[in-house]
């Protein structure tokens, strides 16, 4: 235990030091320095083989439920949000999971930095358990399937905007050819890890104050 602890601990300092240069939005490996992406994917590694719920499907759901901020990303549609259109900028991206549901919703805060424009774009999804293919089962792979994609406006030169929040709702975009998929590969109270199932990275800390918007 003492070693997962002070692997945490060096992972989450050097999170912390990333985010606070990135003023709270998700750092991705786009544009880090090789030897720092590599020491996160190394620590990443290490706590991953010393999961505290290697089953989390099966005996640690609980631990899902709430808001999560997501820290750390290898995601192509993460590393896309450092590209916004019109000078916009990413803020806090964030995971809300409901397990009795079995829904989650992704939302991620953009704003202008003159501060003319500020919005947020929110992703539901469903999930379930994957049939494993494997013997014996790891209790650790979902299924998801992205639902409705909202795109809000909320303020406009610091004026609320309600009849832009939202001001357009399309379908969820879901990958062609393959189910997406996503390993919960380390959990505990406040610490996440999850694989894609294109190889992509998450790192998420449990997000208490978090703050719902649109409910639905």
């Amino acid at each position: 235990m003492d070693n997962r602890l002070s692997l945490k601990e060096k992972l989450l300092a050097e999170l912390e030091k990333l985010q606070t240069k990135s003023k709270g939005s998700p750092v991705t490996n786009l544009k880090l320095d090789k030897a720092v992406a590599e020491n996160i994917e190394q620590l990443t590694a290490e706590l991953e083989s010393l999961n505290p719920n290697p089953s989390p499907l099966l005996s640690a759901t609980a631990l899902l439920n709430g808001a999560w901020q997501l820290q750390y990303s290898t995601a192509r549609e993460i590393r896309s949000l450092d590209s916004l259109p019109f000078g916009l900028k990413v803020g806090t991206v964030y995971q809300v999971i409901d397990v009795a549901n079995t829904s989650f919703f992704n939302l991620a805060n953009v704003k202008h930095p003159l501060g003319l424009i500020s919005g947020f774009v929110k992703l539901t999804a469903s999930f379930e358990p994957a049939k494993e293919d494997v013997s014996p089962p790891t209790h650790k792979r979902i299924n998801v399937n992205f639902e409705k994609r909202y795109l809000a406006i909320e303020k406009i030169v610091g004026i609320n905007t309600p009849k832009l929040n939202p001001f357009k709702v399309v379908p969820g975009r879901n990958p062609q050819g393959r189910i997406a998929s996503l390993d919960i590969t380390y959990l505990d109270e406040t610490f996440r890890i999850g694989r894609g199932g294109d190889g992509s990275l998450f790192i998420l800390r449990k997000a208490d104050d978090f703050v719902d918007k649109i409910n639905s």
